[in-house]
């Protein structure tokens, strides 16, 4: 049994499309070799930011021989079906057998095909794979007609130690491949998969993501401890960069005094969006004046003039920030209402300006039923907005409604309104923290409301796998914000509110849009409640009752139905149940 080893040494492959990359040229090349009938032990996908690299062990010297056997028109037909027969099978007349199958005698083809060379096969397959591979993006170069993410440099393709003669475009398949751009930038050849692991890792390449990201992640925890600190979490950020470099070297830098009075939001954001660094914090969880950058280079200086360049770029970038922080705190939050008017919420419903009218009156009356207080919410969601027109939230977005708050604070406006400007937007996803103050949760309530509300009043409704206005997302944040918070709300009554809000004739009425929403979020509750181990029919039966919106007493309902169930009474009852259905159809026969 031989070994198949294949590269793809190209210019720097985008991070988010690597790991994609990786799968697709194992499936790609793999099911081609399946559709040869040729089998294999084991095939493993690898990828630095420059090269895609499949390896496949177990495969034999050539596919197994194949007897397919064809069945033909009847013996008498015309001769135009008997000239299709032969033309489809390549073969003559003669060499048909004639069998009776009981409903009349047929004429029948076998074929018989001698196995294909597996390093055939294998060329086949990867340059059909090649031609196809589906990058998101892709580009042709020089004169070239094919096209790949980024510039082909050179393919290495060995089948039991001898070159595939694997072509794509201008490039041709060897045995050579090269080490890492600047550390050992030398080509070398390469004999097998082992060979080719071994002569990397002297050339200064990880090719294994799995061992770059613990690399990075060690690296930059030993470097924070040996500063008394702790490294900021940060998946996304850790796989990122797991995909910007071959080589990792942490390394740690500094964050000059006077920026650090800066939101510490702002800092990491604008370290983590621009510059790729990780963010050091103190043992009370705020953060250090101290940065870690993951180098692509050994330096023989230790990294010192990495670190002071990179300390360089940071300045600026936080000069960037702290002006834009300066000349946000001269305007209060307020007086950037009227922008909102210029923003277009949807073509349909209105712009922003009309959503935080909406929202300052829908927030008024949540908050009058879960015992909120009033003027507070309504304030918190006329300003919940107003820093979309700020210059921060204008250079990073992800801020929005975290820099509401700062601006409101240094404005003079309560507490409990600034947090209700922070958490309108929460809960985010299932991992983000649920509001509990009741400013906050009718602020975040009216919000969620209004997009439902209006989106499926104009018949914008999530459809299978689609949710452009993050619609279930918004329905799940309700349910968790209600459930969580134990409010007794009737969801029917908030819908009519919110829809009579909506000065501009919408394509359904309140009553239709109540329905469907309450059907919607049947479907959300199901699945946010099975997620717990809470079984589907329980909630579709104490929803089939219908009248019910108060999600607390429903989900109080459904945990009763559920424990009588699981008792005696309940187990006696459904075979019960079961008999006299059973013997009801049976008479009915």
């Amino acid at each position: 049994m031989a070994e198949f080893l294949l590269e793809i040494l190209s210019e720097e492959i985008p991070a988010r499309m690597q790991a994609r990359a990786a799968d697709d040229l194992h499936s790609l090349v793999t099911d081609g070799l399946s559709k040869n009938g040729i089998t294999f032990d084991a095939a493993r996908s690898y990828v630095t930011p420059r090269r895609l690299v499949l390896v496949i062990e177990g495969l034999p010297e050539a596919g197994p021989d194949v007897s397919e056997e064809k069945r033909g028109p009847r013996v008498g037909s015309p001769a135009q079906a008997m000239d299709g027969f032969l033309k489809s099978t390549g073969m003559a007349l003669d060499e048909l057998e004639q069998r009776d199958t009981g409903k009349g005698v047929f004429y029948f083809a076998v074929i018989n095909r001698k196995g294909r060379p597996t390093a055939e096969v294998l060329k086949e397959s990867v340059e059909t794979a090649m031609a196809g591979f589906p990058w998101p993006k892709s580009q042709r170069w020089g004169a070239n007609t094919v096209r790949w993410v980024r510039p082909i440099s050179s393919i290495l393709a060995l089948f039991d130690g001898q070159v595939v003669p694997v072509s794509f475009g201008p490039i041709s398949a060897g045995d050579i491949t090269a080490g890492h751009r600047f550390l050992v930038p030398e080509s070398f050849r390469v004999k097998d998969f082992a060979d080719y692991l071994n002569r990397l890792r002297h050339a200064k390449v990880m090719l294994d993501p799995v061992e770059r990201r613990h690399a990075i992640l060690s690296g930059a925890e030993a470097l924070a401890a040996a500063e008394g600190l702790t490294l900021k979490a940060d998946d996304g950020l850790l796989a990122e960069v797991t995909g910007l470099v071959e080589w990792p070297v942490p390394l740690v830098g500094s964050i000059d005094d006077k920026f650090m009075d800066v939101p510490a939001e702002v800092l990491i954001t604008s370290m983590r969006s621009h510059q790729k660094y990780f963010s050091l914090l103190k043992a009370d969880g705020s953060l250090a004046p101290r940065f870690i950058v993951i180098s692509n280079m050994e330096a023989n200086d230790g990294g010192k003039a990495v670190v002071a360049g990179n300390q360089r770029v940071l300045r600026a970038r936080l000069s960037d920030a702290k002006f834009f922080w300066d000349t946000d705190r001269r305007h209060r939050l307020d007086s950037r209402l009227p922008k909102l008017a210029e923003r277009t919420f949807y073509a349909s419903l209105g712009t922003v300006a009309d959503k935080v009218e909406r929202i300052t009156a829908l927030a008024g009356n949540i908050a009058g039923m879960i015992g909120a207080d009033i003027p507070s919410a309504e304030r918190a969601a006329k300003l919940a907005k107003a820093d979309l027109s700020s210059e921060l939230v204008g250079e990073f977005p992800e801020l929005q409604g975290l820099m509401g708050r700062y601006y409101a604070l240094n404005d003079g406006e309560k507490a409990e309104v600034a947090d209700a400007i922070a958490a309108h937007y929460s809960p985010v996803g299932p991992s983000d923290a649920c509001p509990t103050a009741p400013v906050s949760v009718a602020v975040a309530l009216a919000d969620k409301v209004d997009s439902l509300v209006g989106f499926f009043a104009i018949n914008e409704k999530p459809t299978g796998s689609k949710d452009p206005f993050a619609l279930r997302r918004a329905a799940l944040g309700m349910i968790r914000l209600i459930l969580e918070n134990g409010l007794r709300l009737g969801l029917s009554q908030v819908f009519f509110l919110s829809s009579g809000f909506y000065h501009s004739k919408l394509e359904h009425s309140p009553g239709e849009v109540a329905s469907d929403l309450l059907n919607f979020f049947a479907d959300r509750l199901a699945v946010a409640l099975k997620e717990k181990g809470v079984r589907h029919d329980l909630i579709t039966a104490i929803f089939s009752l219908g009248g019910e919106d108060d999600l607390v007493r429903l989900l109080k309902r459904v945990e009763a139905l559920g424990a009588f169930l699981d008792s005696d009474d309940g187990a006696n009852l459904l075979i019960a149940y079961r008999r006299s259905r059973w013997i009801s159809r049976w008479n009915r026969r």
